[in-house]
């Protein structure tokens, strides 16, 4: 996600007000799928078998900060030509010839970013105004939009900071498009024609219009895939809930086969095309065999994960156990650690942090450091601002000597190609879309939660009001 917005795949776990923090190289497994009923909690598919999606109809998509003007300054990234393609498979690699002809499409789904500093304030306001980023109880939704106009009108000079480092605004709108264009000539090499589309979360192209333009076009079967290789409820999850309003209310949806792949940092293609740049960068380092691999992933609130269900930090460890083991396969025996970067605000986040373990690192004597930004396919503010400056500077004042950084992975051809099969393999299993009632349980825990903590700090208050010595006390504290 981008940071210097709020530097975070997310903001807070329920009704918590947000605080601090969060070079371009564009290189221009098997599928996960899970079904959702109304819930967070999510299964994982261990084999990889694609499953149609089932969307409980809940949440709300509020899109923000929409004005004529920018939006007729800025066109929809649809890559559409008059595709007419078959439902028969040969084989998970290819299409063989028609029995019905079909209009196929497929969505990549990502996050966006502010392309130029004016636009940094919208677009944060469109981040912190999705509940699925500040999670508040379900009975205060309403100050969402004013929280979220608060958040981002003070985050704002700070962020921009930040994008102005790195150019002036966010390079991922142009990678994602150099992917999609990619991905279309990898999947014409397989036989498939589509049409791609780009949809971003919180700037343009929005996944709203994204979504008219595949309306618009007659799409007779959809594969969404998010450009996100471990499932998180704060990115794949936010826009899938997006196509869960939609299909809830749009006739055209709710019939249209869809096929929704999750996650897919298991995938063979997408493993060994990590390892390959892993093993790249080492040969770059005077004794690569020295050199520590650190993978570090964007973090999430620990809640999402120990209350929400989030099976990210999972299929994290997971991931990192898969590319190890890649690497391994080939006689690269490094050590290597996680940590996740990019937290902010008051709360925990899984641990553990980026900045502490480069400095732990540093004090036990390690001297070399490749730097993998595992959970991110282009290079966004998190890489060229976050890691590229703010950690390799600390690295070296920490004591390490010899920095180095895996680039992402962009349009990596084994990459794209990889994609391009996950596409193929999951059309099969499109089917239209289930909705159905959430169940509010965890809403009522989180308001039950949030006003227990309203009583407990009124109560404090009160007593600190009551004793200048006590506020006195808490003010030394604090500092």
């Amino acid at each position: 996600m981008e940071r210097g917005v709020l530097g975070s795949r997310c903001a807070a776990g329920a009704g918590h007000i947000l605080g601090k923090k969060s070079g371009v190289a564009t290189s221009c497994g098997k599928t996960t799928s899970t079904s959702f009923a109304g819930s967070t909690k999510h299964e994982q598919n261990l084999h990889g078998n694609v499953k149609p999606l089932q969307l409980a109809a809940n949440g709300s998509s509020c899109l923000a900060n929409t004005s004529p003007v920018l939006k007729k300054q800025r066109n929809l990234s649809a890559r559409s030509s008059s595709a007419e393609v078959v439902t028969t498979f040969d084989d998970a690699k290819g299409v063989s010839s028609s029995v019905v002809e079909e209009k196929i499409g497929v969505l990549l789904l990502n996050l966006g970013g502010p392309e130029t500093l004016d636009d940094v304030q919208p677009f944060l306001f469109n981040l912190f105004a999705d509940p699925d980023i500040i999670r508040l109880p379900r009975l205060f939704r309403f100050l969402q939009r004013p929280l979220a106009k608060l958040i981002s009108t003070f985050r704002a000079p700070k962020s921009k900071e930040g994008y102005a480092s790195i150019g002036g605004g966010s390079p991922l709108r142009k990678i994602t498009d150099e992917q999609a264009n990619a991905l279309k000539i990898a999947l014409e090499k397989k036989n498939l024609h589509a049409n791609i589309y780009v949809g971003m979360r919180y700037w343009y192209p929005f996944t709203e219009e994204a979504i008219d333009q595949i309306k618009n076009d007659k799409i007779t079967k959809l594969v969404v895939l998010p450009l996100y290789p471990q499932y998180s409820i704060s990115t794949s999850g936010s826009s899938i809930r997006v196509l869960q309003n939609i299909v809830k209310e749009d006739s055209y949806f709710a019939g249209l086969p869809i096929s929704i792949i999750e996650s897919w940092y298991q995938r063979d293609g997408y493993v060994k095309s990590m390892a390959d740049l892993i093993e790249k960068e080492l040969s770059a380092f005077s004794n690569p065999e020295e050199a520590m691999i650190f993978f570090s992933a964007h973090g999430v609130p620990l809640t999402y994960v120990e209350d929400a269900g989030d099976p990210y930090r999972d299929q994290m460890e997971d991931c990192i156990t898969l590319i190890m083991g890649e690497l391994r396969s080939r006689g690269i025996l490094n050590s290597h650690t996680l940590a996740y970067q990019s937290r902010v605000g008051p709360v925990q986040w899984l641990k553990p942090y980026t900045d502490e373990v480069l400095v732990e690192l540093g004090q036990k004597g390690v001297k070399s450091l490749l730097a993998v930004p595992v959970s991110f396919v282009s290079e966004h503010i998190e890489t060229l601002e976050e890691i590229d400056m703010e950690y390799k500077e600390l690295a070296l004042e920490s004591g390490i000597e010899n920095w180095g950084r895996v680039p992402a992975l962009g349009c990596t051809s084994t990459f794209i190609s990889d994609l391009a099969d996950a596409v193929v393999e999951a059309l099969p299993a499109a089917s239209a879309l289930v909705t159905r009632k959430p169940d509010d349980t965890d809403s009522d825990l989180d308001l039950m939660h949030y006003l227990s903590k309203m009583f407990l700090g009124s109560i404090l208050a009160f007593i600190l009001l009551l004793s200048p010595r006590l506020i006195s006390a808490f003010r030394n504290t604090m500092l």
